[in-house]
């Protein structure tokens, strides 16, 4: 565990956003969307064994055993840590996603300040959109954190796993984690609408009846915030409807059409002139026309439409690109957001009532008895 440890530090004073480990094999950094080799460190198969025993709970040992894959997160040396342990034919594999232990801010995350406006909604469907990778998870927990600070709102999240822990500020934050307080998040979207919710967050629209719930709940009158992988706005819009049976699609298309209020779709990008990688967005939002080209199903008129609809606060990416991102004089670096800090919740409760044996299989070294829990 002191070696995982050091692995962590250096990760986080070099600015690496990930790390893979796995038997036999040199460790792999990515750092500015880029792999390397740490030829001069390798673990054999059975450290990576044993650092896996040592990660991970009774059940998660047994998810891992039953579909050969868990995610989870961790804090090591008050840095958060996004996992997720696969077997391979080098036998297993850890991937490690660097998270920051402090929320991080949309300016802090070089997002456009528009975005903070989505704390003024009351209701409505704001879908953040990307590839895997592309920071989408961060942003919507700087969304929610700018919510938590400007609103009093009862806020209920449904992640796979909770990457960002949140202390409540003016609104009440509870966080639920798939597997370890709902089986899916088609049930924790049954359950949040009895739990008098404002905001409700969904780490990621996977199927059709968690798309359908959410919609649901938006339309309901909650605000709805949910992830989905889409490399464009088109894009996303044609895998929510696709989702869906054909004689169910014009229906659906109504709903999407009276509650979007935002689509983001961001990708992660190098600039030469910052030295790092920073966020390039296109911005939809649901204005009267956008809504009418939803419910006509004219999706091929989405990006036109927004390329004039500047004065609306839309962008496509090549317009983000010219109108804001050339126009920065100054970024904040990741090596800022994502340095070692101390978390705002040092302490999570697990009832007995559930699972009286579902402990860590071993204490993390460098939490103390008092917070020695996991999430």
């Amino acid at each position: 565990m002191d070696r995982f440890d050091a692995l962590i530090s250096r990760c986080v004073s070099e600015g690496f956003s990930d790390v893979h480990i796995t038997g036999g094999h040199p460790v792999v950094y990515r750092k500015n969307g880029l792999i390397d080799f740490d030829k001069d460190s390798r673990w054999s198969h059975g450290e990576v064994d044993r650092l896996v025993g040592r990660l991970i709970t009774p059940s998660q040992l047994s998810m891992l055993r039953k579909r050969r894959s868990v995610d989870f997160a961790i804090s090591s040396n008050k840095v958060r840590l996004r996992i997720n342990v696969f077997s391979t034919t080098r036998g297993l594999s850890i991937a490690i996603r660097i998270l920051p232990g402090v929320i991080p801010s949309i300016d802090g995350l070089n997002l456009h300040p528009s975005l903070r406006q989505i704390a003024d909604l009351n209701s409505g469907f704001v879908l953040i959109c990307g590839g895997a990778g592309r920071g989408k998870s961060t942003t919507i927990a700087a969304i929610i954190d700018e919510i938590n600070r400007e609103k009093t709102s009862h806020i209920v999240t449904l992640e796979d796993p909770i990457e960002y822990r949140f202390a409540s500020r003016r609104s009440f934050i509870e966080q639920r984690e798939l597997d370890e307080h709902t089986p899916s998040f088609e049930q924790g979207l049954i359950d949040v609408l009895r739990e008098d919710s404002d905001v409700i967050v969904v780490g990621e629209l996977r199927d059709t009846e968690t798309m359908r719930l959410a919609l649901n709940a938006a339309e309901s009158g909650h605000l709805v915030i949910a992830s989905l992988h889409a490399s464009n706005s088109e894009d996303a819009l044609y895998r929510i409807f696709n989702s869906f049976p054909p004689e169910a699609q014009e229906a659906v298309r109504t709903q999407v059409a009276s509650t979007l209020t935002w689509l983001i779709v961001q990708r992660l990008d190098y600039l030469e002139r910052a030295g790092f990688r920073v966020p390039f967005l296109s911005i939809l939002r649901g204005t009267s026309a956008i809504k009418n080209i939803i419910r006509e199903n004219k999706l091929a008129l989405i990006e036109s439409t927004m390329q004039t609809s500047k004065g609306d606060g839309m962008f496509t990416i090549e317009a983000y690109e010219r109108d804001y991102i050339d126009k920065l004089t100054s970024f904040t670096s990741p090596s800022e957001i994502f340095r070692p800090s101390p978390e705002l919740v040092d302490f999570i409760y697990k009832s007995p009532l559930l699972d009286p044996d579902d402990v860590p299989t071993r204490t993390r070294p460098d939490l103390s008895q008092k917070n020695q829990s996991r999430c």
